[in-house]
């Protein structure tokens, strides 16, 4: 792994931080992997029976499933997996079948914040390896699916673990110019092909901007909720990269 030079300083709250693996140059690399996998089981089947095939529990039955994940450099365990699915089925049928295929895997679910009605579920867990989270929302006659799971250990490991009750953002710079970030009232500038630099937040909404010269700023909003990593990487080529959600 490279590690963070001699004497390397950061404004307040911002600091270099070295990863326990080999990453690219700005020390952390996410990658998101996705499948789309279409299949269309007759809409009159009652029973919702688990797909073995699922990296994360699904039924068998779907219009649409996707498994994303985000990972690091040189480890298979991904640091977050999430599963997207249309289920053509009741949201109380298809909230009973996660609730059961959870359980079987030791997932506890939290009453803290839980939301059950007709149209909507959110329903935190603590699984095996780490936090878990669940969203059911009603559309049309099916139910949307949003299922994560996140690795505590892989984070802890890869220097991304959220302080407790907060947020994290990691900026990467892997171009060959100078970039500035200016969020939360603190603007830091990241030199190029310097260690990624991470600042622990509160929980809300910020907005943000990236400058690299020779290129236009780069302006959004981001919502970090409590317990959630986000990575804002400038490429390459000097171009701001989409915010990630890594943790």
């Amino acid at each position: 792994m490279r590690t963070v030079r001699p004497g390397a300083q950061a404004p307040a709250r911002w600091r270099a931080f070295a990863c326990g693996l080999v990453f690219l140059a700005s020390c952390m690399l996410a990658a998101s992997a996705s499948a789309w996998v279409p299949h269309l089981s007759p809409l009159f089947a009652s029973a919702l029976t688990p797909d073995p095939a699922a990296k994360l529990p699904a039924p068998t039955r779907y219009s649409y499933r996707g498994t994303h994940t985000t990972v690091v450099k040189g480890v298979e365990t991904p640091l977050r997996t999430r599963l997207e699915a249309t289920v053509p089925a009741e949201l109380g049928d298809v909230l009973a079948f996660y609730r059961t295929e959870l359980s079987k895997l030791g997932w506890q679910e939290q009453r803290d914040g839980a939301v059950v009605s007709a149209d909507h579920v959110q329903l935190a867990f603590a699984s095996p390896l780490g936090p878990g989270m669940l969203a059911l929302d009603r559309k049309d006659a099916s139910t949307a699916v949003n299922l994560v799971q996140k690795n505590a250990s892989v984070a802890a490991n890869a220097n991304v673990m959220p302080q407790p009750g907060q947020a994290k953002l990691v900026f990467s710079n892997i171009s060959e110019t100078e970039a500035t970030l200016t969020i939360n009232d603190r603007t830091i500038k990241h030199a190029a092909g310097a260690y990624a630099v991470s600042l622990d937040l509160q929980p809300g909404k910020y907005s943000y901007e990236v400058s690299v010269p020779g290129h236009p700023a780069t302006t959004n909003i981001l919502n970090f909720a409590a317990g959630d990593t986000w990575e804002l990487t400038v490429g390459r080529d000097g171009e701001a990269w989409s915010p990630l959600l890594l943790y």
